[in-house]
């Protein structure tokens, strides 16, 4: 890992316990539908702009991946990211890191056709490839941590309070124009 890399993260790490107020995180996603007739959307998260879409045999287009396939990305991606920050953090040496994860779902759930079948995954797993001289204790140790500490495997085996409002903005748009607005 970079050396730069490295003393970021114990520069994080100092700041945190000195202030762990700075510790909490918001963070907004949003997505709009882009194309009347299909499943396009526009998905904006920070300063970054995705597309979002629907495979082809779904009547989409296939300009982007679906959105469990986002939910996939993000624990492939979060995994690795771990893997590399606990490495450092545990000073096991980790030239490089791969991570493959695998989502099964029946899209009858998610259309409506038995509510006995979950709408979402009904497995996730995964290929983890470490380029590494560590021991195998030191492997063994360092999954331990990534296990513990990865925040969207974290998100997807505990369940995770949400709460979403709906709004029909043609009633709001008119609520406040007769209210004056």
């Amino acid at each position: 890992m970079a050396e730069s890399l490295k003393k970021r993260i114990q520069e994080i790490q100092a700041m945190l316990k000195a202030r762990p107020d700075k510790a909490m995180v918001s963070i907004t996603a949003a997505s709009r539908a882009v194309d009347g007739d299909g499943w396009l959307s526009e998905v904006r998260v920070r300063d970054h702009v995705l597309t979002g879409d629907l495979p082809a045999n779904f009547a989409g287009t296939d300009r982007g991946p679906k959105p469990t396939e986002f939910v996939l990305v993000g624990l492939a991606t979060c995994h690795e990211v771990t893997y590399r920050v606990m490495a450092e953090s545990l000073g096991i040496p980790l030239d490089g890191v791969s991570v493959t994860v695998t989502g099964v779902s029946d899209a009858r759930g998610f259309i409506g056709l038995d509510d006995r079948v979950r709408p979402g995954f009904l497995e996730v797993r995964g290929t983890v490839m470490l380029d590494t001289p560590a021991s195998d204790a030191d492997v063994a140790r360092l999954r331990q941590m990534v296990e513990k500490h990865c925040p969207v495997l974290d998100d997807l085996r505990a369940p995770v309070p949400v709460a979403m409002e709906v709004v029909n903005a043609r009633r709001a748009a008119a609520r406040f124009a007769a209210a004056g607005g």
